[in-house]
This record gives structure tokens, C-alpha cells and sequence, in this order.
């Protein structure tokens, strides 16, 4: 959790949660610093309440602070806290607002979690991040995943108060716990503690990030996602383990997560970044990007904020009561996950109000929580009025909630100019592409996907996938080039295959059908598995059998995870579509990466790394980062090049320019100008990953001369990606305007095509008793 810092050691507490409730609002003190911008209008639209064990949790967390020497205690000579620092703190007065349904015993232990996470930064500030001690942070880092053990006892003498209260705080907490939550919590509180170093090395270099990764990073940094496994403890409903792996509920997770550090950000900026001169807050970094005043890139990240909160009810309400019955989860685990979505909402609504009372915060001294001169026109305000703000909360956010379900489809694109590509790496070409364009045609005609029903054999020839896996691989010999044109027309084609044969007709249960279907096609014992019936099935059969045969286990599972990730993204769009729904920008972000096939031919280039490069290296930050940042650019300069087909002559709803267009409601060039900053912004980041990161990630794990040999070749073969994207997009017919004039309509779907119907998914009965909990 990152904090800002007030005067000593209690100036970083509660910048992310909250501060110093327990000063009484009453305006700015006297020769306070104007405001940089007004506070928006917030998007609340559930009541906050106060938990009645307060005053008990207040004893106890104090207690329990003193007793691991939290308090008055220094540390390498450096006090932490002293009692008015933690008194003024009141996690307790936090968690009550937070969790007002707990009990007495339940808000104890999560005062306690709160009050140690809170410690823990400014402990790590004080010895760390003002000393810049990168080594020393490390191993602090490093030992404390000891003291959250999965399975098994505490091994280790903790030797500070940060590791004496952990160990108690786990012991305490996994009693009532099952393994399946433990490894979850384990997870975001690793990565809450380890992602602490990309803040450092963004404070070391002066660094700031750029909104995507940002938003990213500040998920795993910020310390919510850890928020909403406390949750689970908090209402005593665990979410089943069966499905808390999957989509929905991590999306539940993400955007809780999402809201809470951009609201906090909003709070902040005034301390974090003219006081403090921190760089890590979501208003500057927005303020940068789009070099606009502070109150508009307030206005936008308010406006980002509630995109968050309206894909969390989305998800919901659409998302979660189909999972709960496709995984047959039982009553009480149906039950479990509605009291863990009410948890996620009264945790919004309760750090809303306590922002609102925090003389620490931007928040006019605390008036925005009284009745002041504007509450005729906002509404009552102070103790217990937060439910009279719901309705001007609605009425704030519903012209975005309007414009996302009303775009037009099919509409005329006016001629446009295609923005100007920032591209710093030369593309190479392949010596066998001749060969490669006449044996995907060949390939194509012989399994079966240019009959008609959605490619004919002009469709392959003009989408001239040999070109752009040419440019993807330009050092691969005839037969591997071969593979790899013949993957990029599968998933080509497939995504084309999708809208067309269940698009039309909004026909989920098919798509969810078909799904399963190719999923078997992929036997990881390299079984004979089912019978493909068609041309899509006969060519993935194919192409697994030919792929996965000499890949390892190891690599054949992540192989076929990567291509069920991308066939299962593709029914996301099919229940978009449906609702007639634009997407959320930071959900199309993260989707457009499944939905392009990243992964897919992000793992064709680690096919021949073999067993140089250990698996765990691949799930690290820098590793992850260097992938999302390239597939970003990828994914956006599709969306450039594909705008026109997509919108006028397909009606589709998924493309980064219009979800540009839709957000900030502007015209067509501004959205082409924002992608196209994103774009350069998400190169510019792989850059500087490859020149500083890398080399770093080298020392820390100690990699031999043939592993940072490996990984120096794959950055190198993620510039071919993208660079040959590019080349394959300025050089392949399938997104010339003359082409879709020619295109047979019933290659199309016929006369109607995609986006005519704006009716929603028929909704089940337990999506109806969720929507009551909302």
C-alpha cells in the first residue's frame, strides 16, 4: 500500500485508504494551500454505515499496536509512529466503515491487518525509499514471504515488528480459512510487498508511468485486492475456490480495486504531489499524458473511477449468476458470493465516506462530509446523510452509462488520416514467404476454412497472413514460417468465425459449445480426442498436432491455456455485443490482449526456449510487463488499422478508437490521437524495460550466460511482433475499403450483420436475486 506522508513518520499513513478521521471536519485551517481543482462528483451509489464494535476496536488495535513495538519503538534508530500518530491514524474508525456487518472479534482482526499493512509502508519508507536502498529492500521483501506459509507452520524467528505482527496476524486468521482463500491472500500480499520496488525504481529514476501501466501496477501496489480478500474474513463467506480463478470474479476484484486507488488518488493529489512531490498518483500521471489542466485530468480519472464501478455491476449482474450455474456451485457458496459482492460494495462506500472526513485529505477540510453552502443544490451532507446523495450520484454518471449501450452501429466513417506510428525497431522479412502464401492456401483449402460459410479462398489470399508472420518470424525455416502462417489464419479466422455464426443471433450456449469442442481438440496427452466436424475444428486439429507434439508438458499446457484464454475472450465480445454494450476502457484494454491472441503467438516465440529459462522467470513483473506492453501496441494498432471495417461495414462495438470516443465523448480525431499516444507511450515502456529492467532482472535471479542469452533473443523477437504487425497491417488487403466493398454479404452473415439488436441476455433467476443485493 503506497502512503503519502504528512509530517514524520505519520505523513505516509492512510493516503490509500484514509486519515485522521477523528479530527473533526471544520474547514481548512487557517494559510492552507488553495485547492488545485474542485472534487468531482462521485459515483456512490450505496449508503455507508458504521460498524457498532468501534470503540472495542479501538482499544484493541491500540493494545495490539504496542505490544510488537509498533509504537514508540525505533526502528535502525528511527521512529515509525508514536501515540498521536496512531491515534490520529484510527484504522479502527476505517474498518468500521469498511466492514459494517462484522462482528466484534472479526473487526479486531482486520483493525489489526490494517494497522500492520499500514506500519509495514511507512517502515519501508522510512528504511528504504528515502535511503534508496534497493538492496536492503529486497531482502527485507524477501523474508517475509516466510511468515505466510500455505501448508504447514512458521519456520522462522521474526526478528522486527513487521514480521512479529505477521506472524501473528497468520496464525490468527487460517484457522478459519481454507487453503484455497490462504493461497489467494498469499498471492496479493506478496504482491503488494514485492511491487513496493517498482515504486522505488520509479522514485529512483524520476520516473513516470504511463496511464495503462499505471493503472496496472497500481492494482498490485495499491494493496486493494488484498482489501477484498479481507472481505471474505470480514462477512465470513469465502468465494468457492471452483470459480474464484475465473473471469468474473477477478474482474469483481479488479475494478473494487480500481475505484479504491483512483478515488484515493483524487483525495491525495494536493499532499502526494505538491507537498510531497510524489510521482505515483493517477491524477498527475493523466495530468502528464494529456498535458491538461489538474481539474480536467481529475474530471477524467472521476470519469475512469465510475467506468470501474459501472463494470463491476455489470459484471455482477451479467456475468456472475451464469458462472455460478454453469459451475453448479452450491447454495451456500451462491450465498457466499453475494455477501462478498455486498462486502466489495460497503468497503466502496465506507472509504468514500471516510475520504470525505479525513482533515488530511483534499476535501475542503473535511467540509465535503458537513452540510455547506452548496447543499441545496447537492443535497443534505454530513453523519448518516450519505444515502440522500445516491440520486445525484445516478444522475452524475449516467450520460457515460447512457452513451456506452446507444452508439449507432454500421455508421458512415468520414475520411479520415491515419495517425503517424511511433516505431523505433526495423522490420525484417522472411526469405521463404513466396512459400509460406502458397501453402496457407493450399492448407486452407484442404482443411475446410475457405468454403464459403465465412472465407472463401480471395478472403485467405488478401488477409496474406504469410506476410505477417514473415515479419513475426523472420529467421524461422520453411516448415516452422509454415506453422506459424498457418496459426495466424486460424485465429484469423476464427475471430472472424465467431460474430458471424453466433453473433447474429446472440448464441451463447453455441459459442460456450463450440468452445468445448475445440478445447478437447487439444488433448495434452496428443490423444486422438474428438472428430472434427468442420473446417474451424479440422484446422486446429491439425495445427495441435503438428505444434504440441515436440513441446515439453510444461510448455504444451501453457500452449493450450493460451489458445482456450483466447477462445473463451472471444465470448466476452459475443455478450457485448449482445447488450449492445461498449466496453469499459480498462476491461477492453485487458480483453483486446485476449481477444488479439497475444498469448498465442507470444508462445510460438517461446516454443524453442526450451529449459534454459526457468518457467518462474516468465511470470515475473518485468517479464509480464515487456508482454502486455508490445501486446498494447499490437492490440491499438489493429484497432488504427481495422477502424473503418470495423465500424461501418461490421458494426462491431471492440475497437479501441470508439471505446476512446465513447469515454471522453470527443470526435474522431482526438480518439486517433489518443491511441496513438497510448501506442507510444506502451513503446516507449517496452524500451525502457528492455535497456533497465532487464538487465536487472538478470542480477536478481542470478541467470546463467544462456538464460539472459534466451530472454535478450525474446525481447528481440517481440520487436519482430510488433514491428511485422505493423508491416503485415501497411501491406495485407484486409482492411482496404475496396476489398469490403467486395466482400459476398453472405461471407458477412447476410443483410443485418453485427450490432443490429440491442436486446440483453435473458437473465437467469439468480441473476435477479443479485441484482436485489445491489
Amino acid at each position: 500500500m503506497r502512503l503519502p506522508s504528512p509530517p514524520g513518520a505519520a505523513a505516509r499513513l492512510v493516503s490509500r485508504v484514509g486519515r485522521d478521521a477523528t479530527d473533526e471536519p471544520g474547514g481548512p485551517p487557517p494559510g492552507a494551500k488553495k485547492q488545485p481543482y474542485q472534487l468531482p462528483d462521485f459515483y456512490v451509489p450505496y449508503p455507508a454505515r458504521l460498524n457498532p464494535h468501534l470503540e472495542q476496536a479501538r482499544e484493541h488495535s491500540r493494545a495490539w499496536a504496542y505490544a510488537f513495538d509498533m509504537i514508540d519503538v525505533p526502528q535502525q534508530g528511527k521512529a515509525i509512529w508514536d501515540l498521536h500518530d496512531f491515534e490520529s491514524h484510527d484504522y479502527a474508525l476505517l474498518c468500521a466503515y469498511t466492514h459494517p456487518d462484522a462482528s466484534a472479534a472479526a473487526l479486531d482482526l482486520v483493525t489489526d491487518w490494517y494497522v500492520w499493512v499500514f506500519y509495514f509502508d511507512d517502515h519501508f519508507l522510512e528504511l528504504y525509499k528515502k535511503t534508496k536502498d534497493t538492496a536492503g529492500a529486497k531482502a527485507y521483501l524477501d523474508r517475509l514471504n516466510a511468515f505466510m506459509p500455505v501448508e504447514g507452520p512458521i519456520t522462522q524467528t521474526p526478528e522486527n515488528p513487521v514480521e512479529r505482527g505477521l506472524a501473528d496476524l497468520w496464525n490468527r486468521t487460517i484457522p478459519s480459512m481454507s487453503a484455497g482463500w490462504r493461497r489467494r491472500f498469499v498471492d496479493t500480499t506478496e504482491a503488494l510487498l514485492a511491487e513496493s520496488l517498482w515504486e522505488l525504481s520509479n522514485i529512483t529514476a524520476g520516473r513516470l508511468a504511463n496511464p495503462i501501466e499505471y493503472v496496472e501496477m497500481r492494482r498490485k501496489v495499491g494493496g486493494a485486492p488484498w482489501s477484498a480478500n479481507l472481505v471474505e474474513y470480514a462477512v465470513q463467506a469465502e468465494v468457492p475456490d471452483e470459480v474464484a480463478h475465473l473471469r468474473p470474479m477477478k474482474v469483481l476484484s479488479d475494478t473494487f480495486s480500481d475505484a479504491v486507488h483512483l478515488r484515493n488518488d483524487l483525495f491525495s493529489y494536493q499532499r502526494e504531489v505538491e507537498t510531497e512531490g510524489e510521482l505515483n498518483n493517477g491524477v498527475l500521471v493523466v495530468e502528464r499524458f494529456l498535458g491538461c489542466s489538474p481539474q480536467r485530468a481529475a474530471d477524467l480519472v472521476n470519469d475512469i473511477l465510475t467506468s470501474r464501478l459501472h463494470q463491476f455491476e455489470n459484471t455482477a449482474l451479467t456475468e456472475v449468476p451464469p458462472l455460478l450455474e454453469e459451475h453448479a456451485v452450491s447454495p451456500q457458496g451462491r450465498l457466499d458470493v453475494l455477501s462478498y459482492v455486498k462486502g466489495l460494495q460497503d468497503w466502496q462506500s465506507g472509504g468514500h465516506e471516510w475520504h470525505l472526513r479525513s482533515s488530511r485529505y483534499m476535501n475542503d477540510g473535511g467540509q465535503a462530509a458537513t452540510l455547506g453552502p452548496s447543499a441545496f443544490l447537492d443535497g443534505p451532507k454530513g453523519m448518516g446523510t450519505s444515502a440522500v446523495r445516491i440520486l445525484q450520484s445516478m444522475v452524475t454518471s449516467a450520460p457515460y452509462r447512457t452513451r456506452t449501450h446507444t452508439h449507432r452501429p454500421y455508421e458512415v466513417v468520414e475520411p479520415y488520416t491515419p495517425p503517424e506510428l511511433y516505431m523505433p525497431y526495423r522490420a525484417k522479412m522472411s526469405p521463404h514467404l513466396a512459400r509460406a502464401r502458397a501453402n496457407v492456401l493450399e492448407w486452407g483449402d484442404r482443411v475446410g476454412i475457405t468454403d464459403g460459410l465465412v472465407w472463401d479462398r480471395r478472403l485467405l489470399e488478401i488477409a496474406d497472413l504469410a506476410l505477417c508472420a514473415g515479419g513475426i518470424h523472420p529467421d524461422a525455416d520453411p516448415e516452422a514460417l509454415d506453422v506459424s502462417t498457418q496459426w495466424l489464419a486460424w485465429g484469423t479466422y476464427a475471430d472472424d468465425y465467431y460474430p458471424v455464426v453466433y453473433g447474429r443471433t446472440h448464441d451463447l450456449a453455441g459459442a460456450k459449445a463450440a468452445n468445448q469442442r475445440l478445447s478437447a481438440l487439444m488433448p495434452l496427452d496428443l490423444s486422438p480426442g474428438i472428430v472434427p466436424v468442420n473446417g474451424l475444428e479440422r484446422a486446429l486439429a491439425d495445427l495441435w498436432q503438428r505444434t504440441a507434439g515436440p513441446m515439453t508438458p510444461e510448455a504444451r499446457s501453457s500452449f493450450k491455456a493460451a489458445i482456450d484464454s483466447m477462445t473463451d475472450s472471444w465470448l466476452w465480445e459475443l455478450a457485448n455485443q449482445a447488450q449492445h454494450r461498449i466496453p469499459d476502457p480498462v476491461d477492453y484494454l485487458e480483453m483486446r490482449r485476449r481477444t488479439f491472441g497475444s498469448d498465442l503467438t507470444m508462445s510460438l516465440c517461446r516454443i524453442g526456449h526450451g529449459r534454459t529459462v526457468p518457467p518462474r522467470i516468465y511470470r515475473t513483473r518485468p517479464i509480464r510487463a515487456l508482454e502486455n506492453a508490445a501486446a498494447d501496441y499490437a492490440c491499438l494498432l489493429n484497432d488504427v488499422f481495422s477502424y473503418r471495417k470495423e465500424i461501418q461495414y461490421e458494426g462491431e462495438l471492440h475497437n479501441g478508437v470508439l471505446v476512446v470516443r465513447n469515454f471522453l465523448d470527443c470526435d474522431l480525431p482526438t480518439a486517433f490521437e489518443t491511441v496513438n499516444a497510448l501506442m507510444t507511450a506502451r513503446m516507449r515502456q517496452f524500451e525502457q524495460l528492455v535497456a533497465v529492467d532487464l538487465p536487472v532482472l538478470f542480477d536478481d535471479y542470478d541467470l546463467d550466460d544462456d538464460a539472459r542469452r534466451v530472454l535478450t533473443g525474446y525481447a528481440e523477437e517481440l520487436q519482430n511482433w510488433m514491428s511485422g504487425i505493423l508491416v503485415w497491417h501497411q501491406g495485407c488487403g484486409r482492411y482496404d475499403e475496396a476489398e469490403q466493398l467486395h466482400i459476398p454479404r453472405k461471407l458477412l452473415g447476410g443483410t443485418t450483420g453485427l450490432g443490429r439488436s440491442a436486446s440483453r441476455i435473458p437473465r437467469p433467476a439468480s441473476a435477479k436475486r443479485l441484482e436485489g443485493a445491489l
